[in-house]
């Protein structure tokens, strides 16, 4: 009889897992339906389009002397995927508050060159950090009269605008609400969009699919250790999903990872996928390569493939991971749910809180939930992946689990400047 339920139970879990693809690719043609996806594809262009139009305002003053200004210097004592974070933080709080960006990267740790070396600049008119007055960031209101002002790391930031993650401006949040499924990633993901424009030198390649797998510096302190075959078991769930669309000859991964070994147990473990890596970047990516030249176009070389790819299984602890994530926004209209992450769910390192709202209620079913009712505020603390995630009741005070299908993101949204001057100068152009 035992061997009887658990032939039930694998058949019913079986017919479950065949009743999810079946939802998932009807939501998929449903959200393709009816001129929807072309709307989309035109709606986020246009969306991508006023954003990095004003970023080109912001950043190309006509009288760089007389700008309002904010320096950032970019050697943060941490790897590439953070320093890339902690520009586009201090790029954030120079469009919040409308002042040029300076961004300090001579003797970068990656490229004594600076940030030209493998980018274009972030202005074309403006890199003098010099004015007639200059001051460390106090506050927008207080710093309204200084011309020059340097900004610290966000760890050191204080006071704190509201300018930060995961904060959208409020002029665009009704559309980026019916266009994506994440706004707050959308909107970082615009800045990160305007930084890693590539010099020509870089070049490009042919993308192919899915995997990050991070195993030196973090692991054992910001992260556990994941073997191969659970970002695998995601991958494979992805091409079962992917072949109720669409033919697939032949299952292909990208495999960007720090470890050289990986390679050859992916290859023999899995001998029915094709994996793509390049051991050379996984060597540069070691502790004792990282910060050099070829690193760095390593890993921006990763970044690049992983953003390319239609699905990505990593760990959201990664910041490599997070970029590529990001970058993936500006490709597609939505690409919010293109993703697997085995430990955290997406964040902006130093972000304002992340916060949720209760649409059903929730009776705790033991001591470890936390109850519910609609309208209550929950800060997240993280999600477990197993249908529950783990965060505060504002309202109560407590702490503890809860169903995540039972509350829906809370969408912050701060006036930040509108920037008309640039807007007239883009609907003159398309006329």
């Amino acid at each position: 009889m035992a061997y009887l339920n658990v032939s039930m139970y694998n058949n019913s879990f079986e017919m479950f897992v065949f009743f999810c693809r079946s939802i998932m690719t009807d939501l998929y043609y449903l959200s393709q339906a009816d001129g929807v996806g072309e709307w989309r594809m035109k709606e986020a262009k246009d969306l991508s389009d006023l954003v990095q139009n004003r970023i080109t305002y912001l950043q190309n003053p006509p009288d760089c002397s007389k700008a309002r200004k904010l320096v950032c210097n970019i050697n943060k004592g941490c790897g590439y995927g953070c320093q890339l974070h902690h520009v586009v933080y201090c790029f954030m709080i120079a469009y919040g508050t409308q002042r040029t960006l300076i961004l300090e990267s001579h003797n970068w740790r990656y490229a004594p060159g600076g940030w030209e070396t493998v980018f274009l600049p972030v202005s074309n008119t403006c890199t003098d950090r010099s004015g007639a007055t200059t001051g460390h960031w106090s506050g927008e209101a207080h710093d309204k009269d200084v011309q020059v002002v340097e900004l610290p790391i966000v760890d050191s930031l204080h006071p704190r605008p509201p300018y930060l993650p995961l904060a959208i401006p409020e002029d665009l949040a009704p559309r980026l609400q019916r266009l994506h499924g994440d706004p707050s990633v959308w909107w970082v993901s615009q800045f990160v969009k305007y930084l890693v424009r590539p010099q020509a030198w870089l070049g490009e390649g042919d993308p192919a699919d899915y995997l990050h797998v991070r195993r030196t510096d973090k692991v054992g302190t910001e992260a556990a250790f994941h073997p191969i075959e659970e970002y695998m078991l995601h991958v494979e769930e992805q091409f079962q999903h992917l072949a109720r669309r669409v033919h697939v000859d032949k299952k292909r991964v990208y495999l960007a990872t720090d470890d050289p070994s990986l390679l050859q147990e992916a290859k023999t473990k899995y001998p029915d996928y094709e994996f793509i890596s390049d051991n050379s970047i996984s060597w540069s990516a070691g502790l004792h390569n990282r910060y050099t030249e070829n690193s760095l176009r390593g890993v921006i070389l990763d970044i690049h493939f992983l953003s390319q790819t239609d699905f990505l299984v990593c760990t959201f602890s990664s910041q490599v991971c997070r970029v590529a994530y990001e970058i993936m926004q500006t490709l597609h209209p939505d690409a919010s749910s293109f993703f697997y992450s085995l430990d955290d769910i997406y964040y902006f390192g130093g972000q304002n809180a992340h916060n949720q709202i209760a649409i059903y209620p929730h009776q705790p079913r033991n001591s470890e939930d936390i109850p519910l009712e609609p309208g209550d505020v929950i800060g997240v603390a993280g999600n477990h992946w197993d249908g529950y995630s783990k965060g505060i009741n504002r309202k109560l005070g407590r702490t503890g689990l809860y169903p995540s299908y039972k509350v829906k993101e809370k969408i912050e949204t701060v006036k930040y400047p509108t920037y008309p001057e640039a807007d007239k100068l883009l609907n003159s152009q398309k006329k």
